[in-house]
């Protein structure tokens, strides 16, 4: 292929260099800025320089229609000839064709059909840096075909960003791949910040900024808003300005409306974009760039099975990227929609796809390549053994693999629909039930919930079927067209029921707005959804908002419970359950659909192992207090306890969650004849405790730790051991004569006495008691005197006996 006349743009000084490289080495990567012509002149060089066909990989539809229709246009010639392209649901190709533009997702699934690409020569990755998980998977699987069948396969990589090094590694392994670099020419671009009103939605200030964009600047604004309900909300916001055109661009146009996007204006443009014209799409006249900071990209959080497209903060990378737009034609202003004290917590790059989305597909494509847990491929980023294992759960639950993880040949029939498996499947086994085109129908919406605005999946479907847009149309055609089924009953509850069975959901009480899905997670329907007071739901779209205990409905379609019989039969269990109940034990035989109770009786003999079961399951929700505690009770665990801190073993530890651990042990038969709450209440604690006591050494206990302890009065006061140390109280007449106090322990723990007068009020606390008689006595002895004159208090308490009453003779008679 010849080249024509190419435009000046900054690629052209790396052009021979990039041909060069790539016949002698076979890979390579270029870095190069968006603008600077990499995505439609190197295919071109490219192409004149190799008999085969060059095949680009792009990550969007979009793009892959717009690279291709600026490299035809260059040639002077229509889409299909020298150049076409190939997305899902439109291919523009002839026998002529030597450069094809497809999308990732497209290329892989070409890949699995020939991995030796026949007759493609070249292969360019185009905006690798996006990290998306199609691109990640085509590079992955195409490094493995040209280790082992086609050596002499040519791959570039290009990226926006400096991702060289990584790329240069794993494309050239030992040998790493030559990076070339093309540099921009861009002019300065002046940044501001607007910060966001009280209460102001993003769609709000969006327009607000682009009114001031519009006031400050010349040229087009190119404003970012991270979907296209977005888009719609802001151009809604902005449909009064005077002499000016507002444009939307985002990946579900129809072809005309991208096209119109991409073209300059008679007048002046808004035009409102999605993150599709970051990087490899140039939207020419723009001078402003408006930048809500938020961008959608798939999450998946796999406790509450919910995955789909989440609305983050983009990262600095993106940020500067899409500040770089206002700059390619003449300096520019960006104003980014946050305050500027945020713009340094902003993530470095964009988070890859394959640490966050769901890999169920991605599961797929590794069974289908013959290596269902990815191994032996070289990745840039290794996927995490959990989201593989869970897509692999899923495809097991489809039919799609064996018990192996090896594909069957359902599901290579889901994978070659290039759906993910969930949707392909409610397509094969909805078109069945209700024919080809209203399971397509469906699944095209369940596939891109932006085609309709509300809730009510039935109600959305009914606007699509009378306004018939043109890109939902197509792919609706083009599903049909791959399942065979006559028309039956038009149930669109049933077809996303196929699809998500674990989403099925029934309202938790009458009148409410929370419903609980089969898979465990609650969600709420929002007012006005459109979807009355229905009892049963089949959920397409649900998102969980960080912090929020239930998830939001966002797209259902009344259902009714033999539907979710039908369709999720799988999920259908009848178990006896023998369980602990708001604090009584329930023995009961339940059928769950999934989390959800369909209904239970009671169970009149329930099985005695499963009972004495969720008995001990009570007893540990509850916790010991549940017993019967008397004092007798309270004090032998205390002195348990003491002994298990002072010695060790074998004395047992009696903490709760040591008596829990144990409870089978110490209270074994009471557990076995238990039968409800208050049987456990009646169990006393002390006498079940005395199973913990250990032998030989309980022998000694009362010895170690007495729960009395005799004073020279002959008084036995019970000893405190609920302090640390045990505490004696006791009058201090009663301890006349004792030089020390006794130690507990086996010696090793000194008692603290708290000295008691005779009305029982504590003068003294002392664990020395030898000290005391010296250094303290006296003065509490003059108090005691001044308070109680008819007791004897002796200056010297070893002259006179340890006694309960006043002593009054005794105490006069020796100390005057």
């Amino acid at each position: 292929m010849d080249l024509p006349e190419l435009p000046d743009l900054p690629i052209r000084g790396v052009l021979d260099r990039v041909v060069t490289t790539l016949a002698e080495h076979g890979t390579a990567v270029l870095v190069a800025p968006p603008g600077t012509g990499k995505t439609t002149l190197v295919p071109l060089a490219l192409a004149a320089a190799v008999e085969g066909r060059v095949v680009v990989a792009e990550p969007r539809r979009l793009a892959a229609r717009a690279a291709a229709g600026r490299m035809a246009a260059l040639l002077g010639e229509q889409v299909g000839e020298s150049v076409g392209y190939s997305v899902r649901g439109d291919r523009r190709v002839g026998r002529r064709t030597r450069i094809e533009v497809v999308t990732s997702g497209l290329l892989v699934r070409r890949l699995q059909d020939d991995p030796e690409l026949a007759g493609v020569d070249v292969v360019l990755l185009d905006e690798c840096h996006e990290r998306h998980l199609d691109a990640d998977l085509l590079l992955a699987l195409l490094l493995d075909a040209r280790a082992g069948l086609r050596p002499d396969l040519r791959v570039l990589a290009t990226s926006a960003t400096v991702a060289a090094e990584r790329l240069s590694a794993l494309l050239g392994g030992e040998n790493p791949a030559p990076v070339l670099e093309a540099h921009g020419r861009t002019y300065p671009v002046r940044t501001a910040y607007v910060v966001p009103l009280p209460r102001e939605r993003i769609e709000a200030q969006v327009a607000r900024t682009t009114r001031i964009a519009l006031a400050d600047t010349e040229g087009d604004v190119l404003v970012f808003l991270p979907g296209a309900a977005e888009i719609r909300r802001t151009a809604a916001l902005l449909a009064d300005l005077s002499g000016v055109d507002v444009v939307a661009l985002h990946g579900r146009l129809s072809a005309t409306g991208q096209d119109a996007a991409l073209r300059p204006g008679a007048r002046r443009r808004v035009v409102l974009a999605t993150a599709v014209a970051e990087s490899s799409l140039t939207v020419p006249g723009v001078r402003a760039v408006v930048d809500s900071g938020l961008a959608r990209v798939p999450r998946i959080d796999r406790a509450r099975g919910l995955s789909g497209l989440a609305t983050v903060r983009v990262s600095a990378a993106v940020a500067e990227q899409r500040a770089g737009r206002a700059g390619r034609e003449g300096p520019g202003w960006v104003w980014r929609c946050w305050p500027e004290y945020e713009h340094t917590t902003l993530p470095a790059y964009p988070e890859p796809e394959i640490r966050t989305a769901d890999l169920t597909r991605l599961s797929l494509e590794l069974a289908c390549w013959g290596t269902a847990d990815g191994h032996g491929l070289h990745w840039w980023d290794v996927p995490p053994p959990g989201g593989l294992n869970a897509g692999r759960d899923v495809l097991r639950a489809l039919g799609a693999v064996d018990g192996d993880g090896a594909v069957t040949d359902r599901g290579r029939r889901i994978a070659r629909i290039g759906l993910h498996p969930r949707l392909a499947r409610a397509l094969l086994d909805g078109a069945e039930v209700v024919g080809a085109r209203a399971a397509a129908e469906v699944v095209t919406v369940l596939d891109d919930d932006s085609y309709i605005s509300g809730i009510d999946l039935v109600t959305g479907l009914r606007v699509l079927r009378r306004e018939r847009p043109a890109h939902w149309r197509r792919e609706v055609d083009r599903l049909a067209r791959l399942v065979e089924g006559r028309d039956g009953k038009d149930d669109p509850a049933f077809v996303v029921a196929l699809a998500y069975p674990e989403r099925l959901a029934r309202r938790r009480a009458a009148g409410s707005a929370s419903y609980l899905m089969a898979g465990g997670t609650a969600v709420t329907v929002l007012p006005g959804a459109g979807v009355g007071d229905a009892e049963w739901l089949a959920v397409g779209v649900a998102t969980r908002d960080p912090g929020r205990a239930e998830g939001v409905v966002r797209l259902a379609a009344v259902a009714d419970e033999p539907l979710a019989r039908r369709a999720a039969s799988s999920l259908l269990s009848s178990v006896e359950e023998i369980d602990w109940v708001d604090g009584e034990v329930v023995a009961r035989r339940v059928e769950r659909l999934g989390a959800i109770i369909l209904s239970q009786k009671p169970v009149p003999e329930p099985d005695r192992r499963m009972l004495a079961a969720a008995v001990l399951r009570g007893l540990r929700s509850c916790g010991p207090g549940l017993l019967s505690w008397s004092a007798e009770a309270i004090a032998l665990r205390q002195r348990l306890d003491f002994l298990r801190r002072t010695l060790g073993a074998p004395w047992p530890a009696v903490d709760d969650e040591s008596l829990l651990a144990a409870a089978e042990v110490w209270l074994g038969p009471e557990l076995a004849t238990a039968r409800r709450r208050a049987d456990l209440e009646r169990i006393d604690a002390g006498q079940a405790l005395r199973r913990l006591l250990p032998w030989p050494e309980a022998a000694r206990m009362d010895e170690l730790a007495p729960e009395r302890l005799e004073v020279p009065s002959g008084s036995r006061p019970r000893v405190d051991y609920s302090l640390d140390p045990p505490v004696l109280a006791v009058k201090v007449q009663e301890v006349f004569g004792w030089a020390e106090a006794p130690r507990l322990g086996d010696g090793r723990v000194p008692i603290v006495l708290h000295l008691l007068s005779p009305a029982q009020r504590p003068v003294a606390v002392t664990a020395d008691l030898a000290s005391f008689w010296r250094s303290g006595w006296s003065q509490v002895r003059a108090d005691l005197r001044g308070r109680y004159p008819k007791h004897a208090w002796p200056e010297d308490p070893a002259t006179v006996p340890a006694h309960r009453g006043t002593a009054r003779n005794a105490g006069r008679d020796r100390n005057g």
